[in-house]
């Protein structure tokens, strides 16, 4: 977590979440461990003021032509690097990649959240491929000193990873657009301008959090791909009638939203849990060091109304396997556990995986029952940890002989997304 996304993240936490009949959520003095699910619900959106998702996807299919995850997959033009060891410091360690160098170097590209085809499919394969994906956020200003580097938010993009030989993977990333109409009335986009800090592909539907806001849904049978040549453009060009996407070949664009409907929760991270019936999600939230309250992080760790985060809280929501959708928009379960800078979150029915991180130290692999707000440690992560992912052992395809947690790190130089033995070393 770098100091670009605190500043990122303050901004976004000026806005005040209201509450139904326009009063604030005032935050409880104290959690317990246990909250009542019914706190925290979700509505569901299907359009922007630009008119609904699906009937603007249909105008970009009339002037696009549609791709699919396999055909992104078969034009993959990066190769990754493939981890023979652990990176340092790591414990149990599975398997794993590095960026190309570009990547692996990039100041304003920041790796976030992960997931793989096994929380897409039961399978673990998606179209016979296994497959691992990223999300990046747009940093403008990587260095931190309060002044923009680069003048043009780009957004999210999302690297899409064959797996399928963990010794020679190969990319490319994919363009996270919010379709809209121009003032004309053509069809075009705008980049998103998020934070990505979790991503969840759960069959055709992937799933992001917005810090404040809620959950973004994107569907991947809706991929265009577009012009290129253009770095600057996003969107439907007026000068030349073609849409570009900084010089990205595809875009995937966003079909639905559920938004937060008022309850102080940040929707920091998220991942699934196909343990559960039914399936089910849950979103964590980044809160301060609860050992050293006194720090001031710049906003992180502050709800949304500018409150301070006391209590970390874990909420579930079921979701529906015939339709990808959440199943309900009212929560089944919430939790609050004793720890500060949680960057990822994925559970298996009553068990809670945390990912933490620690400054320019080690992160750490934590995991708590519900019920108990207490963690334990299971591991050590790498320096810049971010989101989870859980990988049953069940999952033959992938050919893990025990189950694994996908992870990834974010310190440019020291980028890696790499799977851990969940049971520890």
């Amino acid at each position: 977590m770098t100091i670009s996304r605190r500043t990122i993240i303050k901004g976004m936490a000026a806005a005040p979440l209201a509450a139904v009949g326009g009063g604030l959520v005032a935050p409880a003095a104290a959690e317990a461990a246990v909250l009542t699910p019914g706190r925290f619900t979700l509505t569901e959106r299907l359009g922007n003021g630009s008119g609904t998702y699906a009937a603007q996807a249909a105008g970009l299919a009339g002037v696009l032509p549609k791709a699919t995850v396999a055909d992104v997959l078969a034009s993959a033009n990066r190769d990754a690097v493939h981890l023979t060891g652990a990176p340092s410091g790591v414990g149990a360690f599975a398997d794993g990649f590095a960026w190309n160098p570009g990547d692996q170097g990039v100041a304003e590209w920041v790796p976030q959240g992960v997931t793989t085809s096994a929380d897409a499919l039961g399978s673990g394969v998606w179209g016979g491929k296994r497959v691992v994906l990223v999300s990046w956020y747009f940093d403008t200003d990587p260095d931190g000193d309060g002044v923009p580097d680069f003048p043009v938010n780009k957004g999210v993009r999302v690297s899409f990873v064959d797996h399928s030989d963990p010794a020679a993977p190969r990319y490319r990333h994919v363009l996270l657009v919010e379709p809209m109409r121009t003032a004309g009335g053509a069809y075009s986009y705008a980049p998103v301008q998020r934070h990505a800090g979790g991503i969840l592909w759960y069959g055709n539907l992937l799933y992001m959090v917005d810090t404040t806001k809620g959950l973004r849904v994107f569907d991947l049978d809706t991929v265009f791909e577009v012009a290129t040549g253009k770095s600057d453009v996003c969107g439907l060009d007026a000068s030349d009638g073609r849409h570009y996407a900084y010089d990205y070949r595809y875009v995937l664009p966003q079909s639905g939203a559920y938004d937060n409907t008022g309850t102080l929760l940040r929707f920091s991270c998220l991942g699934l849990d196909r343990a559960s019936t039914p399936d089910s999600l849950t979103v964590s939230e980044y809160a301060v060091d609860l050992d050293n309250p006194a720090v001031d992080y710049t906003g992180t760790g502050w709800n949304g109304d500018g409150t301070k985060i006391t209590t970390p809280k874990i909420v579930r929501w079921n979701l529906d396997y015939t339709n990808r959708k959440l199943g309900s928009t009212t929560a089944s379960e919430a939790v609050t556990v004793r720890q500060g800078k949680i960057q990822g979150t994925v559970a298996q029915q009553s068990r809670h995986y945390l990912s933490t991180s620690n400054g320019g130290g080690n992160g750490t692999l934590h995991a708590v029952t519900s019920g108990t707000d207490t963690p334990s440690t299971v591991l050590r992560l790498a320096k810049g940890c971010e989101d989870l992912s859980f990988h049953s052992s069940a999952t033959t395809d992938w050919k893990y002989a025990e189950s694994v947690i996908w992870n990834l790190s974010e310190y440019a130089g020291s980028r890696y997304v790499y799977a851990v033995r969940a049971a520890g070393s």
